[in-house]
């Protein structure tokens, strides 16, 4: 069956020109509309794979367009058309849900280039409802675990992802498991024989990253003492994976803008340039559009690397995966440590799914390889692990109350409210600086760390606040 292009244009010559090339070289049928409201009509009542809608229109114009289009049809794959002059309003489309635009007057050759992408995108948007009955029955896929319908989609998406080439961006918390996500994507894509080459980005000093990065030629600089091969070449016919990408300087994402656009790479101190055949994955926690703004990261990078996003939920957001994930934890760290079946308290489980995880699954894993190792029973017990959180009965525990409640959870929680009101005080008058913390109470730093980490008392949330403070001043 044919595939289905509707343009959308609100002059007539432009629509029978477009027609008339486009249909026999794309191999696909299209349809044609005078206006926007003409244009919805046909979405209602036919199945379209692909719309090339212009931005400048009488009556309804392509951005009210778009905007019903993404209502009503979200999954619809839409491409805009602009004039020279209105640049700024086709990249605006882009944010509001646009798959790319091309700009007028454009040549054939780069029209039906963008359309061929924007229908591989359509196809694998269709193998995605393909594949979700696959993936609903399935616990654990690819080394994450989760059954909730947030995670299906992941799954789901990361299945369609894989079968291409293109770029992709992961975005979620700290924890979450963007790492697991990139190595999944490799390992179903037909590059999965060939390398996968993660780089930390944040632990990598800037003026080591670019050598890492790119290479470089003996004599480039004063340690350069022979020929260094990049991790970029060094990935060629695999999968690089740029983790917290959001964190590089701006002189880097220059020079990862050229290997996207241009596949290749020059090594410091080569005057030649090196074509790379390498697919691109990064992931990030940051905030990019915040970041874009405050002009931190390059927006023209953004686009080139946000082609196919998959957004990671938070834990807090999955809870019913929590059971799923505690079992899978549990088989996997007894295997890994060589130590006897155990499993977890009905006290801790419930505690586990009223806990807010700002570390997300990774916090998770901590914990339970904490009481894997420290339980001295089969049944691990809050107390093993360190996971204080009072119950939330006892969130605000006062003197004539006291009393009424077991003596562990009631002590548990005396030391909670102490602890976090205590250091909190000295936090708050620091803005954040543990080191200074430490010298008003008298311990040394690595014990009040130890405190803090037990209370989950963090630096930077009083450091937030600190700024905020100053800011309103």
């Amino acid at each position: 069956m044919k595939e289905t292009l509707l343009i959308v244009d609100d002059e007539i010559d432009m629509l029978q020109l477009l027609k008339r090339s486009l249909e026999p070289d794309l191999g696909c049928q299209v349809v044609t509309a005078l206006s926007g409201e003409q244009a919805l009509k046909i979405l209602q009542d036919q199945p379209t794979d692909l719309v090339l809608a212009d931005i400048k229109m009488a009556g309804m114009d392509g951005m009210e367009l778009l905007a019903r289009i993404r209502q009503q049809h979200p999954w619809l794959t839409v491409v805009m058309m602009t004039g020279h002059g209105c640049i700024e309003l086709a990249v605006q489309a882009i944010k509001a849900g646009a798959y790319d635009f091309i700009t007028k007057p454009f040549d054939l050759e780069s029209l039906e280039l963008t359309l061929n992408k924007a229908l591989e995108r359509s196809r694998l948007l269709r193998e995605n409802l393909r594949l979700q009955q696959h993936v609903q029955s399935q616990d654990a896929f690819q080394n994450l675990v989760g059954k909730s319908q947030k995670m299906q989609r992941v799954y789901e998406t990361v299945q369609m992802v894989a079968k291409t080439d293109f770029t992709v961006l992961i975005t979620g918390e700290s924890g979450t498991g963007k790492d697991l996500v990139a190595h999944a994507i490799h390992a179903l894509s037909g590059r999965r024989s060939r390398q996968f080459v993660a780089v930390n980005c944040p632990t990598v000093p800037e003026n080591i990253l670019e050598s890492e990065l790119f290479g470089y030629r003996k004599g480039a600089f004063t340690h350069a003492t022979q020929n260094r091969i990049g991790l970029i070449q060094e990935a060629h016919g695999g999968t690089l994976f740029l983790d917290e990408i959001g964190d590089i300087s701006t002189t880097i994402q220059t020079k990862l803008l050229r290997v996207l656009q241009e596949k290749e790479i020059k090594p410091l101190g080569d005057t030649k340039s090196i074509i790379v055949d390498v697919r691109v994955i990064a992931s990030t926690n940051r905030n990019l559009d915040e970041k874009i703004k405050r002009g931190e990261f390059r927006e023209d990078l953004f686009y080139r690397l946000n082609v196919l996003p998959i957004a990671l939920p938070p834990l807090r957001e999955r809870r019913e995966d929590i059971p799923l994930l505690v079992d899978h934890f549990l088989r996997k760290r007894r295997r890994e440590l060589d130590r006897p079946e155990k499993s977890i308290s009905m006290e801790l489980m419930e505690r586990f799914l009223r806990h807010p995880w700002e570390g997300n699954v990774r916090e998770l894993e901590n914990l339970i390889t904490r009481g894997i190792l420290y339980a001295p029973r089969d049944e691990i017990r809050p107390e093993d692990v360190g996971f204080l959180e009072p119950p939330a009965a006892l969130s605000c525990l006062v003197t004539d109350n006291i009393l009424d409640f077991p003596y562990r959870d009631a002590k548990e929680a005396l030391l909670q409210r102490f602890n976090t009101e205590y250091i909190g005080g000295l936090l708050t008058a620091t803005q954040g600086n543990v080191s200074q913390a430490a010298q008003l109470c008298g311990l040394e730093r690595q014990a009040l760390q130890q405190v803090m980490r037990r209370y989950g008392i963090r630096a930077e949330d009083y450091r937030t606040a600190g700024e905020d403070a100053s800011r309103s001043t």
